[in-house]
């Protein structure tokens, strides 16, 4: 009893399952195929690589694969032999319920190119269910007076099994009053009919009790059971009769419950307690029970839950009028239900590739299928997606669909596409149904690396610290990943002589630029080089920018004086007539400065004076000038010192000593010149030297002394000559900025007289150089030294 009781459960439910599946196909049909029910998981079912004609290693290179509605895994197959295989156990009961043919819609879907085949497996039931009887004992109560043939109905059996597995006979045990007759439903169902063949005696037996048992027709059959206790009445004449033997009655799904389905009638002619009648269902199967309830004593019929059109789309029942004498009568409910529009349509996602590489077009991205279990207009369909998006939506067959792009897809325009697919049906008011699935693009490296710049230049102030971080180049790839990480490097230089590796460096992941040791303006201004970016893409893609790099000058640099040379081995003396007038040019001071700009541009001062407010220097170009006439209480010796300062930040100096000489005449006497330092150097070697000698030179000192005052007495006549033949310039010259850039460049130009003086013997006195004005005559008694004439004329000097 029991195992019938899970096989009428199992039969309602996969009812229930059956009418809400939907199978939809695409491409070429396979099959059909069968197999029994509860066959061992693993059974071959059939050979799919005949069938559809292709090699074994097509099936697994093309990634065959079975699709079932609802993602249902009834089927297996096996890519190395391409037999299709039972997955699981399958109950027919379970899957189809009543309904036969039990079929199970399945789609091969093949890639490579894209093919969907429709097939089917029919699951053939086998007698696995016993009839159960819904009550194991029936209770008639018979008139003793009723006619023979009179008919009584009995509650039938239910058996899961189908077709001739199904009920197909009813017996009843032996007697002498009744017999059972097997009668067919519009559905193919049997019930069983009680039949009279023998008039009742109740005073003769006022009860009777039989066995009514249902028989299928499985090989073997199999049976049920249940007793049928009939009490004999006495007379009532009369049975409830209804007004119409069949009620057709529609009601829309979805109605609510307690909804009034019908309201059935019958009268019984008897009087009493034989006239009242009482309304039941007849034999009511488990579905109508939970679907239907009957008011017994108005006649009612409502809803006892929502109905459902895709679950179960008609109910038949009996419903039975019963008066007080129990006789009753019968008949027969049928209720269509009313499909409407209640379900929308379902997205179901087969096949889905992301990322998609960029560049590709006719690119398969999804496939998918939809279904609607709705009826009519109410489950056709149609799917569409958004105009702007370069995908396009493609039928391949009957509710398959394919999602290919339109044209080749640009990562760096858009990285991600999220696709809104909308199904909708046709009925009223139509469903919507929407489903989004997420596509990315994935990245081919198309893009260069691009600088943000041309070029680039970068100033550097010189005497910077080694390794300094003197600026950054930068560049962007609009690729993704490896294809947009950039490397960076030095290219070789097209000036093959500037040692571009000793100079700069450069980071290879950021580009980052170092100068790897101090630069000096004065040996290099500005220099050029090109930097590399490489992605890591396949094949890689590179560029390239133009650095210059400027070395901006820095105050490193004090001046240097060219003249007077200070680092002579005797200084210089410079001769001034005492009769020399105010403004009269004693020398000119030059110098010059390595650096650029302000920082060369040089200034004179006159810190120091033996005789102050005698001289005066020009700010801007070094001329030392008398400011006032000689008068006999001017000491005959003067000493200057004198600073030359540049205009940098902070400013750099040097600092110059003059002797100036005052003579009545060149020929005057005048005060030996200090003696020169001696080298000690040199004093240990000149030792032995010195002792050899000694003796000689005691001898000859009385000698020496008189040819020293004879060559004395002799200059000092020649030198009074030469200066009475000289003018000097009446007025004050005006000062000019010096800007002195490096090369010594004077603001006027000069002319000099390297005079050498010296006594009879040969010895030099003082050598001196002297402004040499254009009325004036080269009078300077002595020897021109020749080998200064280059050096001289470097700094604009003329002998």
């Amino acid at each position: 009893m029991e195992t019938a009781w899970m096989c009428n459960l199992r039969q309602r439910q996969v009812l229930a399952f059956l009418v809400l599946l939907h199978v939809s196909g695409a491409g070429a049909e396979l099959g059909p195929y069968s197999i029994e029910e509860e066959t061992e998981r693993g059974s071959f079912v059939a050979n799919l690589g005949k069938d559809l004609g292709v090699e074994l290693a097509e099936i697994s290179s093309r990634r065959a694969r079975i699709m079932s509605q609802e993602n249902k895994e009834h089927l297996q197959l096996n890519l190395q032999s391409g037999d299709l295989l039972i997955n699981e156990k399958l109950d027919r009961e379970e899957l189809c319920g009543p309904i036969e043919p039990c079929v199970l819609h399945f789609q091969v879907l093949m890639e490579n190119p894209l093919e969907v085949f429709q097939a089917e497996l029919r699951v053939i039931d086998i007698n696995d269910c016993s009839p159960v009887f819904s009550e194991r004992e029936m209770i008639l109560r018979i008139p003793e007076n009723s006619a023979l043939g009179n008919t009584f109905p009995l509650n039938n059996a239910l058996d899961s099994d189908v077709e001739i597995n199904n009920i197909q006979t009813y017996r009843l045990s032996s007697n002498s009053h009744f017999l059972v007759v097997t009668r067919n439903r519009s559905d193919g169902r049997k019930y069983p009919e009680l039949v009279l063949e023998k008039e009742l005696d109740r005073e003769e037996e006022p009860e009777l009790r039989l066995t009514l048992t249902a028989l299928d027709g499985g090989s073997p059959p199999r049976s049920g059971t249940a007793q049928i206790l009939i009490e004999v009445v006495d007379t009532n004449d009369n049975a409830p009769e209804f007004q119409q033997p069949t009620y057709r009655v529609q009601i829309p799904e979805n109605s609510p419950t307690g909804s009034l389905v019908l309201t059935v009638s019958a009268n019984d002619l008897d009087s009493g307690d034989y006239g009242n009648v009482l309304y039941a269902l007849s034999q009511p199967s488990e579905d109508i029970s939970k679907t239907l309830e009957v008011n017994p004593v108005t006649g009612e019929i409502r809803l006892r839950k929502e109905v459902d059109f895709e679950t179960i789309p008609s109910y038949e029942v009996d419903i039975k009028a019963t008066d007080g004498g129990g006789l009753s009568g019968k008949c027969t409910l049928l209720l269509q239900v009313v499909d409407v529009n209640d379900n929308a349509p379902e997205v179901m996602l087969s096949a889905l590739t992301s990322p998609v590489p960029e560049n590709s077009p006719n690119e398969v991205v999804a496939v998918f299928s939809v279904r609607d279990p709705d009826s009519a207009n109410n489950g056709k369909m149609i799917a569409s997606i958004e105009e702007d998006l370069p995908f396009l939506l493609k039928s391949s067959g009957k509710n398959f669909y394919t999602l290919v792009t339109k044209r080749a897809l640009d990562r760096e325009e858009r990285e991600q596409f999220n696709i809104t697919i909308t199904v909708s049906d046709l009925g009223t008011p139509r469903l919507t149904t929407q489903h989004t699935i997420t596509v990315a693009v994935s990245d081919t490296n198309d893009n260069a690396p691009a600088f943000n710049q041309t070029s680039y230049t970068l100033f550097v102030r010189e005497n910077n610290s080694p390794a300094m971080h003197i600026g950054t180049i930068s560049a962007t790839d609009s690729d993704s990943g490896s294809n947009a990480h950039i490397t960076y490097s030095l290219l070789p230089p097209h000036d093959h002589q500037l040692a571009l590796d000793s100079l700069i460096s450069i980071n290879a992941d950021n580009g980052q630029l170092f100068a790897l040791r101090a630069l000096d303006y004065e040996t290099l201004q500005a220099f050029e080089f090109h930097v590399g970016a490489i992605d890591q893409g396949s094949p890689a893609l590179s560029s390239q920018a133009l650095v210059r790099v400027v070395v901006l000058d820095d105050n490193d640099n004090a001046p240097f004086v060219l003249y007077p040379m200070q680092n002579s081995s005797a200084p210089c003396t410079e001769l001034l007539p005492r009769a020399a007038e105010p403004g009269y040019l004693v020398t000119k001071v030059v110098a010059v400065d390595r650096d650029s700009g302000q920082n060369a541009w040089l200034s004179f001062q006159l810190l120091k004076a033996t005789e102050p407010g005698l001289f005066s220097v020009w700010a801007h170009n070094g001329e030392v000038r008398t400011t006032r006439m000689l008068s006999e209480r001017d000491v005959p010796k003067h000493r200057l010192l004198l600073l030359v300062k540049d205009n940098g930040d902070p400013p750099r100096s040097a600092s110059i000593t003059l002797h100036v000489l005052v003579v009545d005449g060149f020929s005057q006497p005048y005060l030996p010149l200090p003696e020169v330092a001696r080298n000690p150097a040199h004093e240990e070697d000149a030792l032995t030297l010195y002792l050899v000698i000694a003796l000689a030179s005691v001898s000859s000192l009385f000698l020496l002394s008189v040819l020293l005052f004879v060559g004395v007495r002799l200059c000092k006549r020649a030198r009074a000559a030469s200066l009475s033949g000289y003018s000097v310039p009446e007025g004050h010259i005006p000062g000019h900025l010096v800007d002195v850039r490096g090369v010594g460049t004077l603001s006027q130009s000069y002319q000099y007289d390297v005079c050498l003086m010296g006594d009879s013997s040969g010895t030099n006195e003082f050598n001196f150089l002297k402004p040499v004005l254009p009325s004036s005559l080269d009078q300077c008694s002595g020897k021109e030294i020749e080998g200064n004439s280059t050096l001289l004329n470097s700094f604009g000097f003329h002998h």
